[in-house]
């Protein structure tokens, strides 16, 4: 399981006509002559969820701005769907399906959660972030979101004074009414307390299971991800040093040995 080659065959991510979601070859990140990134191979089935685990500054949160498009690699390739996107520009991979959430919250501490999931769900239609603009057609659509999200009874609340665990999932209400079919989610649980953790997970759960939603999730609750994860993707200086199940992950001594050799 461990080393340079984690194996990527269909049963680590493949679909039954040989495509994948996701297919990373081979992709490399260097600034400056430092490598950031370097040989990461691998591939995502749909529907899958793939979490990505490893020490501060292994690389997970670059590997996700490289995905999403935010950095250039500068070795290697990205596909969508069987499609070459690693030139594409982050609006163009958003309008393939592809969403992303991130560590920092990006939120109008000022606007409603309401008006938040309405521009999100006019810029996933080609129009502008206008705050000024009123769009009653969104309407349903917004509370469907809120809905599924948990955020009805907060729906004309500022962001302000959301909860860290609301505010999570607001990002996740701005995210889905873009209606992605893959999603990226930088530390989701950044900030939220533990009493909120729970909501948030099954949350995410919900949106991987019912919603038939492939997940890539980067984050720190290994107990979290224990419940929801398919499979591990750990993350060392950069590369991928193994890919397995969670199970396979958690006992592996070398994954062990990359967390200053405390048990995971």
């Amino acid at each position: 399981m461990t080393g340079a080659s984690p194996h990527t065959g269909r049963e680590s991510g493949t679909t039954a006509d040989g495509s994948a979601v996701l297919a990373l070859d081979s992709v490399g990140w260097t600034v400056g002559g430092a490598t950031i990134l370097s040989d990461v191979t691998l591939d995502v089935q749909e529907g899958e969820f793939l979490a990505f685990i490893g020490p501060n500054g292994a690389g997970k949160t670059s590997l996700f701005n490289l995905v999403s498009g935010l950095v250039p690699a500068t070795a290697g390739r990205v596909a969508l769907d069987g499609r070459d996107i690693t030139r594409d520009a982050p609006h163009a991979r958003a309008r393939r399906g592809l969403g992303r959430t991130f560590q920092t919250s990006s939120l109008w501490p000022a606007m409603s959660a309401a008006e938040h999931v309405r521009l999100a769900a006019q810029a996933a239609d080609g129009g502008s972030y206008r705050i000024w603009r009123r769009a009653p057609r969104y309407g349903d659509r917004v509370d469907d979101v809120l809905a599924r999200t948990g955020l009805a009874h907060r729906a004309d609340v500022p962001a302000r004074s959301l909860s860290h665990g609301e505010k999570r999932k607001l990002e996740l209400a701005v995210l889905l009414v873009g209606e992605p079919r893959l999603m990226l989610l930088d530390e989701p649980m950044a900030g939220v307390s533990a009493e909120e953790v729970p909501a948030l997970t099954e949350l995410i759960r919900t949106l991987h299971r019912d919603e038939g939603r492939t997940v890539l999730m980067v984050e720190h609750h290994m107990d979290v991800l224990l419940g929801l994860a398919d499979r591990l993707a750990v993350m060392h200086h950069g590369s991928l040093l193994a890919l397995d199940t969670p199970e396979a992950v958690v006992a592996d001594a070398t994954v062990q040995q990359a967390y200053l050799g405390e048990a995971l």
